[in-house]
């Protein structure tokens, strides 16, 4: 395999695509990994880039999409979040990873939080001011955005309207170093959302066999066997 097989350039950009398994055959994450080796092989640590930008899943739990970080592949983590609880939940996974390597002699840090879909509310600012890390960017929930987005247009072209976002934003990863996050608990992460929204007040109840199948449950005599202490 060469070069030219996998990557491509258009407007002094160099890009290329690091797809998965066909869909129900097999682990992205493994896909992840296997698609690394190939560009070591390429010489992915000798490319004379001023940057090389790696996007992947904020699925950290997984080994192949945590692998940049694990393997000090990348110098810092941008990390891409909107006002949500299921955005956060996986920001502070990819923190929590981050901390977790840097135990074990990582190098790896967070160079910040970018917002996305911002809607003013304010959830994503807070969690990056309790976990230490600087907001990079904040990308407006703008239909104009989003409507390019979706059809795989560039936002940030030079003299529009959203040039001088994407321009402080670059600007702002590349200046922004790299620095040891606070990871959020669990209730931390609630916290930063009212009550209401996200069930923080609710008590749980046990379930109960009779939850279970409608019945009474038949309590069977054990047959496990105990032995008198010696």
């Amino acid at each position: 395999m060469a070069i030219g097989d996998v990557c491509f350039k258009r407007d002094g950009v160099f890009a290329m695509e690091l797809g998965g398994p066909e869909v129900g055959r097999g682990c992205g994450g493994r896909g992840i990994i296997h698609g690394f080796e190939t560009l070591e092989k390429l010489g992915f640590h000798e490319w004379g880039f001023d940057y090389v930008l790696l996007d992947f899943l904020g699925d950290v739990v997984c080994g192949g999409f945590g692998l940049p970080i694990a393997r000090d592949m990348c110098q810092k983590v941008i990390v891409v979040g909107s006002n949500d609880l299921q955005s956060l939940y996986v920001a502070n996974n990819v923190c929590r990873a981050v901390e977790y390597f840097r135990k074990l002699g990582g190098n790896v840090g967070v160079a910040g939080m970018v917002i996305n879909k911002d809607d003013g509310t304010g959830e994503a600012q807070a969690f990056a001011k309790n976990a230490g890390i600087p907001v990079l960017a904040a990308i407006p929930a703008h239909e104009d955005i989003r409507r390019k987005s979706a059809s795989y247009e560039i936002i940030g072209r030079p003299g529009t309207q959203w040039a001088p976002l994407f321009e402080q934003l670059a600007t702002n990863v590349a200046e922004a170093p790299p620095q040891r996050p606070i990871p959020q608990s669990q209730d931390e992460l609630l916290a930063l959302f009212s009550a209401d929204a996200v069930g923080r007040d609710v008590v749980l109840e046990p379930a109960t066999v009779v939850d279970m199948v409608g019945k009474s449950e038949v309590v069977k005599p054990s047959l496990e066997v105990i032995y008198d202490a010696a």
